[in-house]
């Protein structure tokens, strides 16, 4: 079973209004509610590729009632802390015309210490169903960076596989903590290593530092794909991988669904370059449709054939 942890859960609106300009009023032609954060979309990927899912994470007031609903109707199994303050609503615009997307994030709650507290014991009970665990999405307001890292210290200890994706110094934070896969874009990557990418070499430089901060592998997400360095049974392999050509809808979400393609491959134990190749078929299929973390298997299935999977030996 693949457990989803988001500590800074949202409600999702998406709304797609061509020609959008700042500062003149709009209609909608389309708008799509769904529960969201990282961890929350990776779980609506994983369900529908038909993989065990529990999500679970902090919700509170009448926002955090309707993110449990919505998971609900969706049919993902999800055992949220709840909390005394309201969870957050994010706002997406897609100018289906420009190809743009605008993005309103809220800050989220402040968590308490003694509902942090509630989480690790939560976490404690559910690991025991759990072989995978992705810990993913920004830090809600009451909570120090160096929380990731107690986290990731806890999950090693149950014996799962921990994938995480976060940005700043949580991530760097939590990288010293040893997770199995860290997912870092380009931008957080930088961030944390200290400097642009201006090159394949780079971007596999810049995987191997991550590695030697602690993660025991690496995936930094780009526009066209990614580079992974991965331990493979104790054997250090780097791949360069390029996604297919798609009619983009929305892009958002495509690195959530990158991170759940690999952890469904990585439940059914496959070998490191499947688990790129499909990840990266996730993430073309996430574009294709707008909605975070909405795809189709079919999709995915089709796309995976076009992967683009290049191994750099000896890098």
């Amino acid at each position: 079973m693949i457990l989803t942890v988001t500590l800074n859960a949202a409600l999702d609106r998406t709304l797609t209004v061509p020609n959008f300009e700042v500062g003149f009023r709009h209609r909608a032609t389309e708008t799509i509610t769904l529960p969201g954060g990282k961890g929350v979309n990776v779980a609506r990927v994983v369900k529908t590729l038909g993989q065990p899912v529990i999500a679970t994470g902090f919700a509170g007031g009448p926002t955090g009632e309707r993110i449990i609903a919505q998971l609900n109707r969706e049919g993902i199994l999800c055992d949220f802390v709840r909390i005394d303050q309201e969870s957050r609503t994010s706002t997406a615009v897609v100018d289906s015309v420009s190809n743009t997307v605008t993005e309103i994030n809220e800050y989220g709650p402040t968590i308490r210490p003694e509902e942090f507290e509630l989480m690790m014991e939560k976490l404690e009970y559910l690991c025991r169903a759990a072989e995978v665990v992705v810990l993913a999405g920004s830090l809600p307001r009451g909570l120090e960076p160096a929380v990731y890292g107690r986290i990731i210290s806890q999950l090693n200890g149950y014996g799962v596989t921990v994938l995480f994706d976060t940005y700043g110094e949580g991530l760097r934070l939590g990288i010293k903590a040893g997770p199995h896969v860290v997912f870092p874009n380009q931008v957080e990557a930088e961030m944390v290593i200290g400097h642009e990418f201006n090159s394949n070499e780079d971007f596999i430089a810049a995987a191997g530092s991550l590695r030697e901060m602690g993660a025991r592998s690496a995936v930094i997400k780009s526009r066209k794909g990614c580079v992974a360095q991965m331990d493979d049974s104790g054997t250090k392999r780097t791949f360069l991988g390029r996604a297919p050509r798609v009619e983009t809808v929305s892009a958002i979400g495509s690195g959530d669904a990158l991170i759940a393609g690999y952890a469904v491959k990585s439940l059914e134990g496959a070998a490191a370059a499947d688990c790129v190749r499909f990840a990266i078929a996730c993430a073309a299929a996430n574009a294709l449709k707008a909605g975070a973390g909405v795809i189709s298997a079919d999709d995915v299935h089709r796309l995976v054939k076009a992967v683009e999977l290049e191994e750099v030996p000896g890098a």
